[in-house]
């Protein structure tokens, strides 16, 4: 009875390899350079600019504080023997207001930069994964993996031309 069993589960095993096998090689399967498509989309490159355009303003008063507080670490550094204690206290104030300003206008700047390309990544990527599904169908794959999740693909398997190319269609 017990290798009756084991014959049972054995062959069942063995025939769910066999039909595995067979399905899988009926799958047409495509790979996409996801992250390749992105960096080259021409809307990528305008997303940014529109950005930095966007919070051009609040860079710049960013910057200017960072050449501030450059300025009067650079002067102290220098001219700290020559001046009076007053002198000195007056300078590393200056340097502590400059640099609490910036702490309090730099980080959450760099967070709104941040949240704001995060929104329009998400967009563009959307985009792209429409753009893959088009493509997909219409050449009839039924699974289409990130390029960087495999190790090796015929370059016939590939799709990530076909899919700048709708994507670049679509601006």
């Amino acid at each position: 009875m017990k290798q009756l069993v084991k014959h049972i589960v054995a062959g069942a095993m063995l025939g769910s390899a066999l039909v595995s096998t067979s399905v899988m090689a009926e799958q047409k399967v495509a790979v996409v350079d996801v992250q390749g498509i992105f960096q080259a989309m021409p809307q990528a490159a305008e997303i940014q600019n529109a950005i930095q355009a966007e919070f051009k303003d609040q860079l710049e008063e960013v910057n200017q504080l960072q050449r501030d507080g450059q300025f009067y670490a650079e002067r102290l550094q220098r001219d700290a023997a020559t001046m009076s204690d007053t002198e000195k206290k007056e300078l590393e104030q200056k340097i502590l207001s400059v640099r609490e300003e910036l702490s309090k206008k730099g980080q959450p700047l760099q967070q709104n930069i941040q949240r704001r390309s995060n929104e329009e990544r998400n967009k563009l990527l959307g985009l792209i994964k429409q753009a893959i599904d088009s493509v997909a169908a219409k050449q009839g794959y039924d699974l289409v993996l990130n390029s960087g999740a495999v190790a090796f693909a015929k370059e016939e398997h590939d799709l990530s031309e076909q899919v700048l190319q709708q994507v670049s269609k679509a601006n």
